[in-house]
């Protein structure tokens, strides 16, 4: 990112874009970074940039709440995942426990975004 550094906002792409706010957040040694739908306005091409962003964050143990449709990458990086339908909780629980069956609207779920 250093050769974009004079740009301005509308010079970066989408996923410069959300480096850039990450990078900032991250300058404020936060206890928790909050991310909600991070890729969800990305081009497609874009939103790995992004994930690995946030992928390296997990890695170093940084605490995140993450709220995404990107089911294969919560799976990947999670310690919990919170499952929620109509504005309720309907699953608190670690990826290996949401993916033994032990819950029918999450197996449903999981087996209709083929991750079942």
């Amino acid at each position: 990112m250093l050769d974009h550094a004079w740009k301005y906002p509308h010079q970066l792409s989408g996923g410069q874009q959300q480096r850039v706010a990450i990078a900032r957040a991250l300058m404020m040694r936060p206890q928790i970074m909050l991310f909600d739908e991070p890729t969800s306005a990305l081009d497609p091409e874009k939103v790995n940039e992004v994930l690995q962003v946030i992928e390296s964050l997990a890695d170093e143990g940084i605490t995140m709440v993450i709220v995404t449709h990107e089911m294969n990458f919560a799976f990947k990086v999670s310690d919990r995942i919170v499952f929620m339908e109509k504005g309720r909780v309907v699953c608190d629980d670690t990826p290996q426990a949401m993916r033994d069956g032990n819950h029918p609207r999450v197996d449903a779920f999981l087996k209709d975004v083929s991750l079942a």
